[in-house]
């Protein structure tokens, strides 16, 4: 008795092979985008903390206030004086500062506008923020003392998109109508800014923009076994001692890897709830379409309700037979995403790696998430096949039996 159950609503389902497809497209076109958008979120997330361990835990980042990335835009500044108090902090290991602005490129007669760092030419300090920057040498080498305009490049510099040619160790380039000589290039890191960039010497950054004593970033790698919060929370108190400012007025910030994980992964949230909410209308649409065939598929078989009945099939029997129909369609709509779903999220993790590198988007699949999706959307189908199915179950035999 209990296999009639599934077997008669899937002799129905496949009676009407067309008419099942057509009512499986709004389930399946939900479910797929729902799919791709959270297996996607999580590729994201992975990739951030995977980038944020890279960075290591011991790490604090002092910015000032009122600008995007790095004080870009902001009257606020971070100076050398700073600099040495963020350095007499108990349980800080090593300081450096980087400046951060955009430069106007040119090569034979060919301008661009990105991004320029200027970063101490302190092999330490450094080495300190090539990690913080996951900076890795393709070719050539890095700034170092002595160095006077003198510039290591990204990437995209030894591709054709930039200037039509691709850039050699020795040429020279012009930073803001300064004359500039390659002396390394960095390996791809993927996101297509920080590839354009260019890397020069702190000196060099101060004479060419007039900010000789302007950081728009500061790296404070912490002692071994130090808590980082715990003395951020000590520079905190000794930066508002030096620039004259109370508590909760502080014109800078100063974040853990951990804190900057967090609120990159708020913003990635609310951009998933936003997104998988408009992949819902669909689902909802194919809700709507499950119940009208339901309904329809009730009707059409008013008499074979009347016969069961009139052989002892019960209210509750019929209901049930028509819920597992309704739920195999969401089932099978279910099955369908979340293979396309998870075929979109691979297909466009295989153009990110094209594009911008691996380090960007990291799919895993789920499971977890794979079963709790085919149980939602069964449940969809189930909730959807709701009032067709009380209806069918309240079907008078003997008027079913006269129905044509």
């Amino acid at each position: 008795m209990i296999k009639d159950y599934f077997i008669i609503p899937w002799k129905e389902i496949r009676r009407r092979k067309l008419r099942s497809w057509l009512t499986l497209i709004g389930v399946f076109i939900g479910i797929a985008a729902i799919v791709s958008l959270i297996t996607l979120g999580q590729g994201l997330q992975n990739a951030i903390e995977g980038q944020f361990e890279s960075l290591g835990k011991d790490k604090l980042f002092i910015t000032p206030k009122g600008g995007s990335f790095a004080g870009l835009g902001s009257s606020v500044k971070l100076t050398s004086d700073d600099i040495d108090v963020i350095r007499a902090t108990q349980g800080v290991k090593l300081v450096t500062g980087m400046g951060y602005t955009s430069g106007r490129y040119e090569f034979n007669d060919v301008v661009r506008y990105n991004y320029v760092m200027g970063i101490s030419t302190d092999s330490e300090e450094r080495a300190l923020t090539g990690e913080s920057q996951s900076w890795k040498l393709a070719k050539g080498r890095m700034i170092q003392k002595g160095d006077n305009f003198k510039i290591v490049l990204g990437w995209s510099y030894t591709q054709t998109d930039l200037f039509d040619k691709k850039l050699d160790l020795g040429d020279k380039i012009l930073l803001n109508d300064h004359k500039f000589e390659i002396v390394g290039f960095l390996e791809k890191i993927g996101s297509p800014p920080d590839d354009a960039s260019g890397i020069i010497p702190i000196d060099s950054f101060g004479t060419i923009y007039d900010k000789e004593d302007d950081f728009g970033y500061v790296i404070a790698q912490t002692d071994k076994g130090e808590d980082p919060s715990k003395i951020g929370a000590e520079i905190n108190k000794e930066l508002r001692k030096q620039r004259d400012v109370k508590e909760g007025e502080e014109d800078f910030d100063i974040q853990t890897p951990e804190q900057l994980l967090s609120s990159f992964g708020d913003i990635l949230n609310i951009v998933q709830i936003v997104l998988i909410g408009i992949a819902a209308i669909s689902l909802l649409v194919g809700g709507v379409g499950i119940m009208n065939t339901m309904y329809t598929s009730v009707l059409q078989r008013t008499k074979e309700i009347g016969v069961m009945k009139a052989i002892g099939a019960r209210n509750e029997n019929i209901l049930l037979l028509i819920l597992v129909e309704s739920g195999f369609y969401g089932l099978g709509g279910g099955l369908v995403g979340v293979t396309i779903g998870i075929i979109i999220a691979k297909l466009v993790e295989l153009a990110f790696t094209y594009a911008v590198g691996p380090a960007f988007l990291t799919i895993t699949i789920n499971p977890v998430l794979i079963l709790g999706t085919l149980l939602f959307s069964f449940l969809a189908g189930v909730l959807s096949g709701l009032a067709p199915a009380y209806r069918a179950s309240k079907l008078n035999p003997v008027d079913s039996l006269r129905y044509e």
